[in-house]
């Protein structure tokens, strides 16, 4: 329902006096009457009209009674109001009122003392119901008609009509109390429901916490089994590296005396024999030096000497010396030279160990085409890639190739020990960067060193 401005809100619904005792009694009855047809609902009705009462025998009480209107109007909320205005017949005591029951403002929507065209009123409002027909003009003007067709009651008809629905307000009272003891009862029900199943999470959660507690402490256990392990690995590959070193170191220098031209001749088969003893033995001394390698690095033993490095030099002394292992005349070795200015604070050595190693791994590994190694700043990291037209490595290998000792499986597999890339992602970690892979089956491989420009 929407608020027509054309409806004449001047006009007043209904008009009585306010004199006597007994007008209190028709003002709350006819008040009601008109709650009513303006559409009001029954309680809503029941309200105003006890509001009107007590403001009602409020003002007989000090001004000697009162003239009451009452009116539809348009509110600012788009809703119409039943106003009900309670004009005194001798002025407000200091221009003020007050309702002796605190209640009464509770009854109503609004309740205020104003001015309209010079004389004060005591106003009161209750909102009309959405849903309830629209008071056009047409329709106000039945209201006044059926109103002045309805005769007030007497005061024992009133208090006949209050008493019933006192009875009713009090059957409404007792069917919510007994509503609300159910729902107490089930709300009883369900708190202690919710309080065994607290007990209950509560016990369940401090079985977990002591399984968990137990757990952490197995893990800690093992953790400690685990850093005791890996020393005594280290201490193992060390010593057992230390040791086999001299014997093999050995075997390589009679190899070679054995070979020279200054020695007794040998056979063409003995010559022969003696080759294989001294490859054997270098293969063997490459072993050890890459565990006694490996052992150092696990064991923290290596510490980065930082410095300002030109990386040119360093390219050039790897474009010289991975040269000599380039002998697959099929496979072409490329070392791009670095842009200027090249410069990284690092360890030369560790630097070049790791770069040797990957272009050693791109020449082993490839059949045909090339090994390249480029380098290039983005941001504040060097990027150094080695790139190879080898087989390439399936996806679900990339981090094995990582693990100790473990090699590719396939036909293109070759000699190594399988400890040459773990290395060299370790002294690539301590140089605070990162060795990742990308490859694909048959479409190559390419090793990522990225390390940051100013170091660790």
């Amino acid at each position: 329902m929407s608020v027509d401005p054309s409806v004449p809100a001047a006009e007043p619904l209904l008009q009585m006096a306010l004199r006597v005792e007994q007008d209190i009694f028709v003002i709350r009855q006819r008040g009601r009457e008109v709650a009513g047809v303006v559409g009001l609902e029954h309680q809503d009705q029941v309200r105003i009209a006890t509001a009107l009462s007590e403001v009602a025998r409020d003002l007989l009480r000090t001004t000697d009674g009162a003239d009451v209107t009452f009116h539809v109007d348009g509110g600012g909320d788009g809703r119409f109001h039943l106003r009900a205005d309670l004009a005194p017949v001798t002025p407000l005591p200091d221009g003020r009122y007050e309702p002796q029951s605190g209640a009464v403002s509770r009854l109503v929507d609004t309740l205020s003392v104003m001015t309209v065209e010079g004389v004060t009123v005591v106003r009161m409002s209750r909102r009309v119901p959405a849903n309830a027909p629209t008071p056009t003009p047409e329709r106000l003007a039945e209201f006044r008609a059926e109103l002045g067709r309805t005769a007030p009651g007497s005061a024992l008809d009133e208090l006949t009509v209050q008493n019933g629905q006192l009875i009713a307000a009090l059957d409404e009272v007792r069917s919510q109390r007994d509503e609300l003891a159910v729902l107490n009862e089930e709300l009883a029900e369900t708190n202690r429901g919710v309080l065994a199943l607290y007990n209950q999470l509560t016990e369940e959660l401090e079985e977990t916490n002591r399984g968990v507690v137990a757990l952490y402490a197995e893990l800690d256990e093992k953790s400690a089994q685990l850093r005791a392990a890996s020393e005594s690995k280290s201490r193992f590959l060390a010593n057992v590296s230390h040791e086999l070193r001299a014997p093999v170191t050995a075997i390589i220098g009679l190899g070679r005396l054995l070979a020279d031209s200054s020695s007794d001749p040998l056979t063409t088969e003995q010559v022969r024999q003696v080759g294989l003893i001294r490859s054997s033995a270098e293969d063997l001394l490459g072993l050890v030096n890459e565990l006694l390698d490996l052992a150092k690095a696990e064991s923290g033993r290596i510490e980065p000497d930082w410095a300002d490095v030109d990386l040119r030099p360093v390219f050039g002394q790897l474009r010289g010396t991975m040269r000599a292992l380039a002998t697959r005349p099929e496979v072409e070795l490329t070392v791009e030279e670095p842009s200027a200015p090249a410069v990284l604070r690092t360890d030369e050595v560790l630097l070049g160990q790791v770069l040797r190693n990957l272009l050693h791994n791109g020449l082993k590994f490839t059949e045909r085409g090339e090994v390249r190694l480029r380098a290039r700043r983005h941001d504040d990291r060097w990027n150094f890639e080695v790139s190879d037209t080898g087989p390439g490595i399936a996806p679900e290998l990339h981090d094995r190739i990582f693990e100790e000792f473990y090699q590719v499986p396939g036909a293109t597999r070759v000699g190594g020990t399988g400890l040459g890339l773990p290395y060299a992602r370790r002294l690539v970690t301590l140089l605070g960067g990162t060795l990742d892979l990308f490859s694909e089956p048959g479409r190559g491989s390419t090793f990522t060193v990225s390390l940051p420009t100013g170091g660790a």
